[in-house]
């Protein structure tokens, strides 16, 4: 199965598993700016070179090589589940993407065929419930993931936990894993660790938000969003992103860890 979902810099100064909606595209941004000392021109996701990436052929075999053999520091980053399925929906559900359509096509009408979801449209300014359709796309959300239906479970919304065990289950070690809600420090402890062919002032760096700007912006607080039953939904899909990773489940408006990750438990853990 390899290392899907890995990015390594050219330089191999350090290797990153990307977690969809976990600031990926600013980290991406920065590992790019380490090598070249200037930034991606577009959407980072979209690079084909100047970046290892597993999705990249030539860029396999020098990813496993390192991973296997722990040649770098490795990381990843995390988000609490409560915003971050929230971010989901605002970004691929109700949100216009990079290529002026809606996200997966025929995604968006299934979805307000099967489960009476409203995403409004630019036009009526996203004029629409958005308690009431997000609610409705969390049930969505719980049937791919737990029943694989109506579809397999989309990167933007299958649990952080299972994208990190990947590259535990493969042979992979990680050095650190911080949380987006502590980015500066969690990323500063990382490019501390490492040497970079250019130096990073993260004060100077800017957030790649590419999802940002394409659809309605969130009109409430984020507990307003999760009613008890919405609630248990989120913690039958996130529970072990909850455990792993130290984030409050009793309270959707705490998006701050409340413990330390503990590397060793996730090895352990995520590696069975």
């Amino acid at each position: 199965m390899g290392f899907p979902g890995t990015w390594m810099t050219e330089s191999e100064s350090v290797v990153y598993r990307v977690v969809p909606k976990c600031a990926c595209s600013t980290i991406g941004q920065i590992m790019y700016y380490s090598d070249h000392g200037e930034f991606f021109d577009g959407d980072i996701h979209d690079a084909s070179q100047g970046l290892h990436k597993w999705a990249l052929d030539d860029s396999q075999p020098l990813i496993t090589s390192n991973v296997e053999q722990h040649k770098s520091y490795a990381f990843t980053c995390v988000r609490n589940p409560y915003t971050r399925i929230l971010s989901s929906f605002f970004d691929k559900i109700c949100g216009i993407q990079r290529n002026g359509r809606r996200y997966r096509g025929n995604l968006v009408p299934l979805l307000i065929q099967k489960y009476g979801i409203e995403v409004g449209d630019p036009e009526n300014g996203f004029e629409f419930d958005q308690i009431k359709s997000f609610r409705r796309f969390l049930l969505f959300a719980r049937d791919t993931i737990r029943w694989r239906r109506p579809m397999e479970p989309d990167i933007h919304w299958s649990a952080m936990s299972g994208h990190i065990s990947t590259f535990i289950v493969n042979g992979g070690r990680y050095d650190k894993i911080f949380w987006t809600e502590q980015f500066n420090d969690g990323m500063q402890s990382v490019l501390d660790a490492i040497d970079t062919p250019n130096p990073i002032d993260l004060g100077d760096i800017p957030r790649f938000n590419e999802s940002e700007g394409h659809g309605p912006k969130r009109l409430h607080p984020v507990e307003d969003y999760f009613d008890d039953l919405s609630m248990h939904l989120v913690y039958e899909i996130y529970k072990r992103d909850f455990q792993m990773f130290k984030y409050d489940f009793e309270n959707p408006g705490n998006k701050m860890p409340i413990g330390e990750i503990d590397l060793h438990e996730v090895h352990a853990k995520l590696g069975e």
